[in-house]
């Protein structure tokens, strides 16, 4: 029997049905290569294998999602060293190794070769809260729900322009829920100037729409524009009625949705102190504790508004120097709650707008000054969570030593 050595390094490349495991040693020769089903029972088998080759082993993935879960809590439950290795520099890395093919087994010999030769250049993984991750399930659900709300509406306007391009350009249907009501009954012009606007406004207010009134007059007003009827009209008017009917269900689910991530956010100890900051709500709030779970995996402000694409990097080539252009590598969901945070304080007095105007006084465009600004309240987020202070306009008062 082979006497175990002294270290070696686990890549995995994972997936849903089964990932693939490569060790190398210190020198990079490699120790094992094997497929690995995603199951409790042979994620295990591999832990005993590995220990069996090394007295020291570190681990390294290239996905921190849903598909490596089992893998990484099995992995951290057993007090195992995993770091996460980007799929980026895999995929970069991958051309400096022999041969043209990609296999899963090349990508996790990538994976375990970069783990050796950068034992600080990857951030390391633990097993994430049940409130984070409760947070993340609920957050990309609703990130489906949503899409699946455009997709509706794109449908049913896509549809109402074949029955009356009037009645289609009359509402907004993706922000009033009015016009949707309407739809589940009355979808054609020949239907609403049957109806007309006395009785469908009581219709309406029956079922306790806002404003029927301006409804009713916008869609009969519509309605009176077409006197002939377009070809297919009765079939799309049934589809359009079905999927009025979808589209309330759905805003129903998202709603309830919200509500579940609002309670769930507001546990966190954190949650108060992040809506305090103006533009910061609970659903904004509860994505950013979703994506950056307890803030451990950043060093400073500095690291976070990197990993939301906020900190410029340096292109400086020859004489060209101070060029700084926006990252590749960032997260993109991150950017967008900072950006979106940033938007919605800016329309409000406050220091949020004050430092808003000052940048667009020195030339800035719109999109600039914004970044701007949410880099800034990326600063000033992170002071607040290290402090556990709430959002005051004023800057804190400093004692002196």
């Amino acid at each position: 029997m082979s006497t175990p050595q002294e270290r070696i390094w686990v890549g995995i490349d994972a997936g849903k049905g089964h990932h693939w495991a490569v060790a190398v040693d210190a020198d990079g020769e490699s120790v094992f290569s094997t497929k690995v089903i995603n199951d409790e029972t042979q994620i295990l088998a591999l832990v005993r294998t590995a220990q069996a080759k090394a007295d020291e082993i570190r681990w390294a993935v290239d996905i921190s999602g849903r598909a490596s879960t089992l893998l990484l809590a099995l992995l951290v439950a057993h007090g195992q060293h995993v770091v996460y290795v980007p799929g980026r520099t895999v995929n970069r890395m991958s051309a400096a190794y022999q041969g043209e093919g990609k296999t899963d087994a090349k990508d996790a010999r990538v994976i375990a070769d970069q783990a050796r030769m950068r034992p600080k250049g990857f951030a390391r993984l633990d097993t994430p809260s049940e409130l984070v991750t409760t947070l993340r399930v609920l957050t990309n659900y609703r990130a489906d729900l949503i899409a699946d709300r455009v997709r509706l509406i794109n449908r049913l306007r896509d549809l109402l322009v074949g029955i009356c391009p009037a009645l289609e350009r009359a509402f907004d249907y993706s922000a009033a829920k009015g016009p949707v009501v309407m739809l589940t009954e009355y979808q054609t012009p020949a239907a609403l100037r049957r109806i007309g606007v006395k009785r469908l406004t009581a219709w309406l207010e029956h079922r306790k729409v806002r404003n029927p009134g301006d409804v009713a007059a916008k869609a009969v007003e519509a309605a009176q524009s077409q006197t002939i009827e377009l070809p297919g009209e009765k079939r799309a008017a049934k589809l359009v009625r079905d999927l009025a009917h979808q589209l309330l269900a759905l805003d129903e689910r998202i709603k309830d949705n919200d509500r579940e991530i609002r309670e769930t956010f507001r546990a966190d100890e954190r949650a108060e102190i992040i809506e305090s900051m103006p533009g910061m709500g609970p659903i904004l709030g509860a994505e950013l504790v979703a994506i950056v779970g307890d803030l451990s995996g950043y060093l400073d402000a500095g690291r976070l508004a990197s990993h939301a694409g906020l900190a410029p990097v340096a292109r400086d080539s020859g004489r060209r120097t101070n060029n700084y252009h926006r990252p590749k590598r960032y997260n993109r969901r991150l950017r967008y709650i900072f950006y979106m945070a940033a938007q919605t304080a800016m329309m409000r007095p406050g220091p949020s707008r004050d430092y808003y105007l000052k940048k667009r006084g020195e030339g800035l465009l719109h999109t600039q000054a914004l970044l701007a600004l949410a880099r800034r309240r990326v600063d000033v987020l992170w002071a607040m969570l290290r402090d556990k202070r709430l959002f005051t306009s004023a800057p804190p008062v400093t004692q002196a030593a």
